[in-house]
């Protein structure tokens, strides 16, 4: 991995990088369009999204949304306020810890992130072609320059056992 650091990066390594970034705004920007042609924040779309695709065995606490969505605790209480307000969300206590709060979707909210998840699906199913080549582009330069490391050093312990064969054949 050292020598992966050290050595020079490739200028196709920069327009990989450019390209899988540029691809990933390309994607966020229209997942914000979807959610507000849904009526919703981009912000209220994630949080109930992250909701119905936490993973198993995770509840929806206040803290495990804060997480997922990297926000401080009282940006995603607010988030929830305003979901819980159109009836999207609703809020409980945990039965085995009363200080815990969970966040379930309602009927309403589960509709609505299945509506803008659907078109979110259905466009990276459209468009995801260019956004795998752009991480398989940078994906494919590491295990080559992986496969050119190995090599170098198998080369490189042949190199010095032939220098030490032949020394002990001309000693």
């Amino acid at each position: 991995m050292k020598t992966l650091l050290k050595r020079k990066i490739a200028t196709a390594e920069y327009r990989a990088l450019a390209a899988l970034r540029h691809r990933i705004l390309l994607f966020l920007r229209e997942g914000d369009a979807a959610a507000h042609r849904a009526g919703l924040e981009p912000q209220q779309y994630l949080l109930m999204l992250a909701v119905r695709g936490l993973p198993e065995g995770t509840e929806a606490t206040v803290q495990a949304l804060a997480e997922r969505l990297m926000l401080k605790h009282n940006s995603t209480v607010e988030l929830i306020d305003r979901l819980e307000q159109r009836s999207y969300v609703r809020r409980s206590r945990s039965g085995g810890d009363r200080r815990c709060v969970l966040v379930k979707l309602l009927p309403r909210g589960e509709k609505l992130v299945e509506q803008v998840a659907r078109q979110r699906l259905a466009e990276l199913r459209a468009e995801g072609i260019a956004l795998a080549a752009a991480l398989d582009s940078l994906l494919a330069r590491k295990q080559q320059t992986e496969r050119s490391i190995k090599t170098r050093r198998k080369n490189k312990k042949r190199d010095q056992a032939n220098r030490s064969r032949n020394r002990r054949e001309h000693a």
